[in-house]
């Protein structure tokens, strides 16, 4: 259905679409929308088929929604909802997309490497194998707020020589943000040695360490998974949070997918790339506003705009059809 819209959408040449990861889910999500657009309640419908449970009951009762193995299907879902309902007002298709961590398979499905179906089951078992590499309580993850990239990987090696274990910038989010992630005690070591140097260090509420070398035995179990699943190139082209660019073919889309569960997310490069290539409009397509508040404080980004309600929805989509020239 969305493939079809997608081919007769208008082509934007200074919008990016960007889809967000866990922490952006919340009780209750879409279910405004939900009222309106009856696409919203098929496309949970649909995914809840593929992946064996009800995805629509989970997000409406908050019930296992902080586990990662329904956080990441519920929220992949809900980005495709609004995407669907995007191009049925007739938005225009973005110029890039890019996702972050979890969002990158949004993304992936929104520009049509992947299926809706595929991919729930795809992040489904990448909820699963992240949340039993680790055992409760033995890994962290923390925001550093206020020190450059470089200072936070000199930090992370000096807490790492420290003790057992290790820690590693996990999310390049922005300038001044850097989310740390490994073995609990290095976690806490790191939050120590920012505070000494002046920075905020806060404590994330996750019971998987994303993004670290923690992750290696829960990727090597997940590239079979992947190469099982039918990819095509995107549609439209995905930066990915390995590289921070477009893959060239499948293989690399997919060694990108892989990597990307035990190294960093470069998000502070993805968006200078956007800005790098004309891009002035953000749009976040997913529950909450995460990325367009990161993206709104940039130098060259006119708008960041959320789609969560039916206000948001209809204010980001006058501002880009005006921006991008097809209403006046």
């Amino acid at each position: 259905m969305s493939a079809k819209q997608l081919e007769q959408a208008a082509q934007a040449t200074k919008t990016a679409f960007v889809f967000p990861g866990q922490g952006s889910q919340k009780v209750g999500m879409l279910a405004e929308l939900a009222e309106q657009f009856s696409g919203i309640r098929d496309t949970f419908a649909e995914a809840s088929a593929a992946v064996g449970f009800d995805l629509w009951q989970i997000a409406q009762s908050g019930e296992g929604l902080d586990q990662t193995e329904f956080t990441q299907p519920v929220l992949l879902t809900a980005s495709i909802a609004l995407w669907r309902v995007w191009l049925e007002l007739g938005g225009v298709a973005p110029k890039y997309m890019a996702g972050h961590s979890l969002g990158e398979y949004s993304a992936l499905v929104a520009s049509g490497a992947l299926s809706l179906g595929d991919a729930v089951k795809l992040v489904n078992l990448r909820g699963k194998l992240m949340q039993t590499a680790v055992p409760q309580g033995v890994g962290a993850m923390a925001a550093i707020l206020g020190l450059d990239d470089a200072k936070v990987i000199e930090l992370c090696a000096q807490a790492t020589e420290a003790g057992e274990g290790s820690v590693e910038a996990a999310n390049y989010n922005a300038q001044g943000q850097v989310v740390v992630a490994g073995n609990k005690e290095r976690v806490e070591a790191v939050m120590v040695l920012a505070k000494e140097n002046g920075a905020k260090a806060i404590a994330l509420p996750v019971s998987v360490p994303s993004h670290c070398s923690l992750m290696k035995p829960a990727a090597e179990q997940f590239a079979p998974a992947l190469e099982q699943t039918a990819t095509e190139m995107p549609r439209i082209p995905v930066l990915q949070n390995v590289g921070a660019q477009a893959a060239v073919d499948v293989t690399e889309l997919r060694q990108a997918l892989t990597a990307q569960l035990y190294e960093s997310v470069q998000w502070t490069k993805t968006l200078q790339f956007l800005q790098d290539e004309g891009v002035e409009y953000i749009v976040e397509c997913g529950p909450g506003n995460v990325l367009a508040n990161m993206a709104k404080r940039l130098p060259n980004i006119e708008k960041a705009l959320p789609l969560d309600t039916k206000s948001r929805l209809e204010d980001a989509l006058n501002t880009v059809l005006v921006a991008e020239g097809k209403i006046a």
